[in-house]
């Protein structure tokens, strides 16, 4: 019980975002249009979060997702909305520009 309750805190075990990529988790950009194409991740898809409930679909329920945006507000919102809809293994990437590195 104690673990969950780290975990759901945010005080669990440190996910290696980079390891995840070179693994060939599927990153996906929360931001709009305008904003992915003024920089992203490379190989990143950019599944604005307006429209990410619409594009399930087009993913696979035991992909491993990242999700990222400029921040890690809406990608902390694009993860619940996939773990809610059956995604098991998505990660909060947090802002876009820390992936890149």
């Amino acid at each position: 019980m104690i673990e969950l309750i780290k975990n759901l805190l945010g005080f669990g075990p440190k996910i290696n975002m980079k390891e995840l990529m070179a693994s060939g988790a599927l990153v996906i950009d929360v931001r709009t249009p305008a904003e992915y194409k003024d920089g992203h991740v490379k190989g990143a898809i950019n599944l604005p979060l307006q429209t990410l409930g619409n594009n399930l679909n087009k993913l696979k329920k035991d992909q491993v997702i990242i999700t990222c945006c400029r921040s890690g507000s809406r990608s902390g919102m694009a993860k619940r909305m996939l773990k809610a809809n059956g995604f098991e293994q998505v990660h909060n990437g947090g802002a876009w520009t820390s992936l890149k590195a």
